[in-house]
Formats: C-alpha cells, sequence, structure tokens
C-alpha cells in the first residue's frame, strides 16, 4: 500500500500526500484553477450533485466557501479537501469527509466530485483511499459512510473497488439536480480497510 504523509495532529489546514496525488484543504489561491475546472466540467457534474447557486463560481461565493471550510475544520464538523496531481498540481476534483460524528457512532460520510478531464484515470481511487486513511488514522473514525445514484456506475464502480461494501438502499435520499432521488447506501469499516491496504 502506498505510504501517505498526513499534516501532524490538530493541524488548521489538513494535507495527505502520497502515491502521485495530494489532498489538502482549499484556500483562496485555489480560486481560478477550481472555477475554471468545475466550470468546464459543469455539464459532467450537474447530473450528479444538488442545484448550484447562481453565484456559485464567483469569487465572493469562493471566499464564504473557504471561511466554511475553516470554521467546519476548527469545530471537528467536516474536512474539505481538493485533490491534486503531484506531478503538476493541477486541482483535479476534490472531497468532503462530514459531517463527523462521534460518540457512540464514529463515523462521517464521503462525498466527491471530478473534473471531466481527469475522470477515469485513477486520480479520485487514490483520494478515497488517502482519505480513508486519514479518517481512520488522524480522525479515529470506526466507519465511512457515502451513497451514490443507482445509475452512476463509475462510481457504483469506485467505491465497490476501494472496498466499500453496499448496505442498503434509501427512497428519495438526495435532491439531485432538484430531484429528490433513490440512492444506494455504502460503507467503509475501519476493520476491513486495516485488512486490505495493512493501514
Amino acid at each position: 500500500m502506498t505510504q501517505f504523509r498526513f499534516s501532524p495532529p490538530g493541524s488548521h489546514a489538513p494535507y495527505i500526500r502520497g502515491g502521485g496525488i495530494c489532498l489538502r484543504v482549499p484556500q483562496m489561491r485555489d480560486f481560478e484553477a477550481w472555477a475554471t475546472v468545475r466550470g468546464e466540467s459543469r455539464r459532467f457534474l450537474e447530473r450528479w450533485e444538488p442545484l448550484w447557486p447562481a453565484d456559485d463560481l464567483t469569487r465572493p461565493a469562493f471566499r464564504r466557501r473557504v471561511g466554511w471550510y475553516e470554521e467546519d475544520i476548527a469545530r471537528d464538523a467536516s474536512y474539505p479537501f481538493f485533490l491534486f496531481r503531484e506531478s503538476d498540481d493541477a486541482l483535479v476534483g476534490g472531497l468532503t469527509l462530514g459531517p463527523v460524528r462521534r460518540g457512540v457512532v464514529q463515523a462521517c460520510t464521503l462525498g466527491y466530485w471530478m473534473g471531466e478531464r481527469f475522470a477515469r484515470q485513477g486520480y479520485m481511487s487514490k483520494g478515497v483511499v488517502a482519505a480513508a486513511c486519514f479518517v481512520f488514522k488522524s480522525l479515529g473514525l470506526r466507519r465511512i459512510e457515502a451513497s451514490c445514484l443507482p445509475i452512476n456506475e463509475p462510481s457504483i464502480g469506485l467505491l465497490e473497488k476501494v472496498g466499500f461494501m453496499r448496505e442498503g438502499y434509501a427512497r428519495q435520499y438526495l435532491c439531485i439536480a432538484g430531484v429528490w432521488e433513490d440512492h444506494f447506501l455504502y460503507a467503509l469499516l475501519k476493520e476491513d480497510f486495516t485488512k486490505r491496504y495493512a493501514l
């Protein structure tokens, strides 16, 4: 398994590096790259996401987003990451781990998006494995949950490839592109991940 390097525990700007990719918390300096990748991939992404706000790709909206991210990390509520290709620092996608639930649950939810021109090249698979290492080693959680539309075959393939198990079917689970859609429910347990990747 790839050995990932993590930011120091308690860091306000977590990062994960290894295997040719880097996950790090979004910063204002990422705006141009983010707006470009999201803008050129809009048709590719909109089918799988909630409705985009009218000002979604503007600098003020991104500044608000970065502020929310900083607050969430400080509260241990969620951990948003941008996914970069290490060879040239190209922004290829993003992942979010949250909401984080502690106490008797010890879990978080995984969501992700990929720029169209970077899709099907293995970057997100590496990103999800890196994020899982972070969840289980740095955050100390026991379970990562995910969901996807039953027609989203690439996402189903990705989740199952990295070890997520399908656990159920939820009717009208999320509002996607303005429509309440049914979803497959998946989860990855720490003990299964540890066996598979020798964590």
